[in-house]
C-alpha cells in the first residue's frame, strides 16, 4: 500500500508539472505574440485652438451629432481612438463614439459600424487640457480606405480643439443620431474639431512616418474630399509599393504654423513633444516648415539672424528625434518668388536655410522640394502650372508632383 501510495503521488506530481509546463509555455506564446505587434498610428490631425470662424456652425456640437471623415494610411484589425480637450478651458463630454465604413458621406455602411468605449463606458468626459484614448477594439480597416468617426456630444467647450484645415467635409445633425447610417439633411463644415488620432495593432516591422509642416503640408490647394495633399499622394505611393507597404503616413501640418515664433497654432518647437515624440510607432520625421518664420521678416538685417533661429531649431529637432531613434528628414524649402512673401531679404534667408539643409549638417537625408518644384534649375519661382494662383502654395498638380518625387528608398 505504501508503494501504490507513493506511485499515485508521483502520478499527480508528474500532472501537475505538465500543467504548469503548459501554463508557462501558453504565457510565453503570450509574450511572443506581444513581443511580434505594437501600436503604430495610421492617421493623426495637429491639434490647435480653433479660430472663431472656424467653429461648428449652428447647431454646434453640444447635445448633437457630428460624423467626420478621414482616410487613414496602414490597415490593421485592432484599433484605438484618440481624442483632444487640449486647447479648451471647459470639460467636452463624448456621450458615444462610433466609427464605419463610408459608403457615399456622409452615409456610412451600418453593417460595419462599431461603437467604441472608453475603460468600460460607453463615454467620456475629457476634461480641459486633456486627451483621451478609447478602449482598444476590434476592426478591419483597411489600407488607405476612408473611415467615418460618428461623436454624440453632451456639454461640449466653448473653446474647441481641433484642425480647422481638414481638406474634407464633415457633417452635424442635432440631437442623438449616432445610429442614423444615411445622416442626410446634414449642416456641413470643412473641419475638424475633437478627433487626433487612430493606431492599428500591427507587426513590428510596421511604422510610420511624421510629416511636420506648415500650409503646404496640410494641403492648401489640394482638393477638398480629394485626399490628395502631397502627404496622401506620397502614402499611396508606399502603400502600393513592395517593401513600403506596411509603412504609414501621419500628417500634422497646419496652415499658418511657425517653427520659432508666431504664425497659427502652437511653433513646431511647442508642440513637437506632442505631435511627432508621442506618435506610435514613428521610425522617421520629414520636415518642411520654416516659410512662415521667413515670410515675417520685416528687415534686410532681420534676415540672417531668423535663418540662423530657423536652423538652431531644426537641430533641435533632429537631436530630439534622434534620442528617440527617429530618422530625420529635412525638405528644402519650395520658391516663393512673386508670391505676397517675396522680398530680396527673404530670399537671402531662404537660401542660407536651403544651402544648409543640402549640406547635410544635420538631417539624416534630404528631400529637394525647392528643385523638384522650380520652374527651372537655380529659379526661385514655383513652376506655372503648379501653385494655386499666389506662386506659394502648390494646387493639385504641385502636391501630385511633391508626393511623386519623395525617394521611397530612403524609408526600406
Amino acid at each position: 500500500m505504501k508503494k501504490q501510495h507513493i506511485k499515485w503521488v508521483l502520478f499527480f506530481s508528474l500532472l501537475i508539472i505538465l500543467e504548469g509546463c503548459k501554463s508557462s509555455q501558453t504565457a510565453v506564446n503570450g509574450i511572443e505574440k506581444s513581443n511580434t505587434q505594437n501600436w503604430v498610428g495610421t492617421w493623426a490631425a495637429a491639434q490647435m485652438l480653433v479660430e472663431p470662424n472656424n467653429m461648428p456652425p449652428a447647431p454646434g456640437l453640444a447635445e448633437n451629432t457630428l460624423r467626420q471623415i478621414i482616410r487613414v494610411s496602414i490597415g490593421g484589425k485592432k484599433l484605438r481612438l484618440h481624442f483632444s480637450n487640449i486647447y479648451s478651458d471647459q470639460p467636452t463630454v463624448l456621450k458615444s463614439v462610433s466609427i464605419a465604413n463610408v459608403a457615399d458621406a456622409p452615409a456610412i455602411d451600418a453593417a460595419t459600424q462599431k461603437t467604441l468605449s472608453f475603460k468600460g463606458n460607453p463615454g467620456v468626459t475629457m476634461n480641459p487640457q486633456e486627451e483621451v484614448f478609447s478602449d482598444a477594439f476590434d476592426f478591419v480597416l483597411q489600407p488607405g480606405q476612408l473611415l467615418a468617426i460618428t461623436i454624440h456630444y453632451g456639454t461640449a467647450s466653448q473653446k474647441t480643439s481641433g484642425h480647422p484645415g481638414s481638406r474634407t467635409t464633415s457633417y452635424i445633425l442635432e440631437g442623438d443620431n449616432l445610429n442614423n447610417a444615411a445622416f442626410s439633411g446634414a449642416v456641413k463644415t470643412d473641419h475638424w474639431y475633437s478627433i487626433m488620432g487612430v493606431d492599428v495593432i500591427a507587426p513590428k516591422k510596421s511604422a510610420n512616418i511624421v510629416c511636420l509642416g506648415n500650409s503646404i503640408t496640410d494641403g492648401r490647394g489640394s482638393g477638398t474630399n480629394k485626399q490628395n495633399r502631397w502627404t496622401d499622394i506620397f502614402s499611396g505611393r508606399l502603400l502600393e509599393n513592395k517593401g513600403t507597404e506596411h509603412i504609414g503616413v501621419l500628417n500634422l501640418g497646419i496652415g499658418g504654423n511657425c517653427v520659432v515664433r508666431g504664425g497659427l497654432g502652437p511653433t513646431a518647437l511647442n508642440r513637437f513633444d506632442r505631435d511627432v515624440l508621442s506618435q506610435a510607432g514613428t521610425k522617421w520625421l520629414v520636415i518642411l516648415e520654416g516659410i512662415n518664420d521667413i515670410g515675417g521678416i520685416k528687415t534686410a538685417e532681420e534676415a540672417p539672424v531668423r535663418a540662423q533661429e530657423l536652423i538652431a531649431a531644426y537641430k533641435v529637432m533632429i537631436d530630439k528625434a534622434h534620442a528617440k531613434g527617429i530618422k530625420v528628414y529635412g525638405c528644402t524649402i519650395l520658391p516663393f518668388e512673386k508670391s505676397f512673401y517675396d522680398a530680396p531679404y527673404r530670399q537671402e534667408a531662404r537660401d542660407i536655410v536651403n544651402a544648409w539643409i543640402r549640406g547635410n549638417n544635420g538631417f539624416d537625408a534630404v528631400i529637394d522640394f525647392d528643385a523638384a518644384m522650380a520652374s527651372e534649375p537655380g529659379s526661385k519661382t514655383i513652376l506655372p502650372n503648379m501653385h494655386d494662383k499666389d506662386f506659394l502654395h502648390p494646387n493639385e498638380l504641385g502636391y501630385k508632383r511633391m508626393g511623386e518625387a519623395i525617394d521611397l528608398g530612403l524609408f526600406k
